[in-house]
Order: structure tokens, then sequence, then C-alpha cells
């Protein structure tokens, strides 16, 4: 007799059946009343934001309008001072030059010191010495009588003023450039929508950036600017009117002491001329060091490519080795050498370089100190033939005044020429 075949599996009740049937039933009318609430609110919050949105772009846009007007307004205010400082810079240029024109027509031993005095300006670094040849200058200079020391200070002032001038232009031009270039970014931003083509996504765009100020720095600064400007230009108007009262030319004639200061002239020299045969015997031992340098750094270098060359004989050597099959891989008595000799080898190379870089490292600081040499026998070179120019410039004085006025020097310098600045420095120095 046949028996019948139950088909493995679990076996669920009636009840349970319908159990799952209500509770899917229950899930569905739950998910479905959960999804109505969402979606309503999800209206109710596109409504609201979409309003605020509205609200604060147009709020925003109007923010900018307003500053902009702001901005353009401080910009003209700024355009307008720009303009007073660059008239007042003009005004005090041209009364700083009818100074300079007062000063004109010095007589030939005055003339020829303050030359001599600018010459041994161009004097450069450790030459730059006050020595007695300088002693000696500054006492003919102060053996010269009328020199209008008051206008000289009143240039040195003008000078001053129109460099202070220059720095409030500076600061007022930068200050209407940015302003200039604020707008238009401003202009820019304001003439954007929604449907402009270059609007996208920017990485924490709400960043607070380094230097970023308040509004009230902004117009402190602003107004600094502008008062600083103003304050200048006022001051710059009464020294026009303190020049314009104290311009005076003079007339007068002086006594130079050209025997003390030609000897130390010539001592001077000769004190160049021993130098620069010591640096001349410095530089000569220093080459030849060099080249000695140079050709132990070029064997050193020969040797440490040599060494490169066993070390990858001997790494080439190793590497094939590891391919020995099975038990033939022994590390056998060349194993050992050949590990041993890629250990001297690497030593060998390291203190090769150690010494390649101590070599370099020598020849550098010999390189340095020519280099130093050769700039301080330029310096040298230089100062000596400043001096020797001056010792040739003073020779003038020897010459008749009338002849000497007809005449032009060696510098192409024209009688009746206005001082420099530096000229005038040198006269108050004395």
């Amino acid at each position: 007799m046949a028996t019948l075949s139950f088909k493995p599996g679990s076996r669920f009740t009636v009840t349970d059946w319908h159990t799952n049937s209500a509770l899917i039933s229950t899930n569905a009318e739950r998910q479905r009343i959960y999804s109505h609430q969402i979606r309503q609110e999800a209206r109710a919050l596109r409504n609201e934001t979409s309003n605020q949105t509205k609200w604060d772009e147009q709020n925003n846009s109007t923010r900018l309008d307003e500053r902009i007007d702001d901005v353009e307004k401080w910009r003209q205010v700024l355009d307008k001072c720009l303009s007073e400082v660059d008239a007042e810079i003009n005004a005090l240029t041209q009364i700083k030059d009818e100074a300079e024109q007062a000063l004109q027509a010095k007589n030939v031993p005055l003339d020829v010191a303050i030359e001599c005095l600018t010459h041994r300006e161009s004097r450069r670094e450790i030459d730059l010495v006050k020595d007695p040849v300088e002693d000696e200058l500054h006492k003919e200079v102060e053996v010269i009588e009328g020199v209008c020391r008051a206008l000289q200070q009143k240039i040195s002032e003008a000078f001053v003023q129109l460099c202070l001038l220059q720095e409030a232009r500076h600061q007022l031009n930068f200050d209407q450039r940015n302003k200039t270039e604020t707008v238009e970014i401003d202009q820019t931003c304001l003439s954007l929508t929604r449907n402009s083509p270059n609007i996208s996504l920017k990485v924490d765009p709400a960043r607070v950036l380094n230097g970023t100020t308040t509004p009230q720095e902004w117009v402190q600064f602003s107004r600094y600017s502008k008062e600083r400007a103003e304050a200048e230009v006022r001051a710059s108007g009464r020294l026009r009117e303190s020049i314009a009262l104290t311009i005076a030319q003079t007339n007068n004639e002086c006594e130079a002491q050209r025997v003390a200061v030609e000897f130390s002239f010539r001592k001077r020299i000769h004190e160049f001329e021993r130098a620069l045969a010591e640096l001349n015997w410095q530089e000569k031992n220093t080459k030849e060091e060099i080249e000695e340098m140079e050709g132990d750094i070029r064997h050193l270098d020969e040797d440490l490519r040599a060494k490169k060359g066993s070390l990858k004989l001997a790494h080439t050597r190793l590497e094939t080795r590891l391919h020995r099959p099975s038990v033939e891989l022994c590390r056998d008595q060349v194993q050992y050498g050949l590990t041993d000799e890629v250990c001297q080898i690497e030593g060998t190379i390291a203190a090769l370089k150690e010494k390649l870089a101590q070599s370099q490292n020598a020849l550098d600081a010999l390189y340095k100190q020519l280099a130093r040499i050769q700039v301080d026998t330029k310096w040298k070179q230089n100062s000596l033939s400043l001096d020797n120019k001056c010792l040739d410039t003073r020779r003038k004085l020897t010459l008749p005044p009338e002849k000497y006025v007809a005449t032009s020097d060696m510098l192409n310098r024209t009688t009746n020429r206005n001082l420099s600045s530096l000229k005038s420095q040198q006269l108050e120095m004395a």
C-alpha cells in the first residue's frame, strides 16, 4: 500500500492568514495617511519659501542699489579731493622750481666743492665713509658766505611735502579705484537674475574672508583718506606762501681750502691704490684655489660614477641569483660576498657624496669670497675713479673765473644751473 508524501516546509494557520491580510490593509491605510500629510506640508512649505525667497531677493536688490549709491557718492567726493591734490602738487612743484631757480649763479669754489661731494655720494657700501676728504670738503663749504640756508630749508620742506602729497594722492587713488571696481561688481550683481546664464552654485559663498571690514570701518577709512588729503593740501598751501616770502638770490664770494682738500684727496687716492693691490693679490690666489678645488671635485665625481657602476653590477648579480630554482636558492659564500660588496660600495658612495658635498660647499664659499673680492674691487675702483675725477675737477679753481664761466667742464655742466636737492642738503650739513 502506497503512503502519501508531504512537501517539507512551514505550515500556517487560517488565523495567521487573516492576520496577515489585515496587517497589510492597516499598513497601507497608515502609509497613505502619512503620505497625504507630507504632501500637504510640502505644498505649504513651497508656498512659504517661494514668497520668502522672492522678498529676500527683492530686499537684497534694494540694498545693492542703495549700496551702489553710497559708494558712488564717496567716489565722487574722492574724485574731487583727488583733483584738488593734483592741482596742489602742480602748484607746489612750480613754487619749488622757482625756489631752486633763485639759487642759481653760484660761484666757482662753492660749485666745485658741492660737485665733489656729489661725486663722492656715488661711493658704494663700505667705501661710503666719512673720511678726512669729506671733512675738508665740508670745511670748504662752511667758509662760503651768503649761503641762503633758509631757502634751502624751504626747498627740503617742499620736497617732503610733495612726498606727503604723493602719499595722500596714492591713498586717494587707491580708494577711488577700489570704489570704482566695487560699483562695477555691485552693478553686475544687481543685473543678475535667476535666468542669467552665468550663475552657478559656489563652494561656501558665505565665508568671511580675512580683511573684511565693517560699514563703520569702511566709512572711517574713506573719511580718513579725504581728511588726510585735505590736511596735506592746507599744509602745502601754507608752505607755498612761506616759500614765496623767502625766495631770494645770493651773490657772494667764497674762499676755498684748495691745498688741504687736494692733499687729503692725494692721500686717500694712495690708500685706495694700496687696497686695490691687496685685493688683486687675494683675487689671484683665490682663483688658483678654485681651479684646484674644481679639479678635485671632478675627480670625486668620476670616482662616484665609477662606484655607481660597480654598485649596479653587484645589485644585478644579487637580483639575478634570486631566480635560482628550488633548493638552489642557497645563501652561499657568493651571496654573502655580494651582500658585503653592496654594503661596502654603498658606504663608499656615501663617503664620496659627503666629501663631494663638502668640496662643493668649500667651492661655493670660495666663489662667494671671490665675488666679494671682485665686488669690493669694483667699489674701490669706483671710489678711486670718483676721487681722481674730483681732483681733476678741482683744477678749475686755478683758472680765472671768466674763463671758467665761458667753458663747460668735463661733466657738461653749464653755468647758472639750479642746485639739486642733494647739493642743498650738503649745504645744510656744512
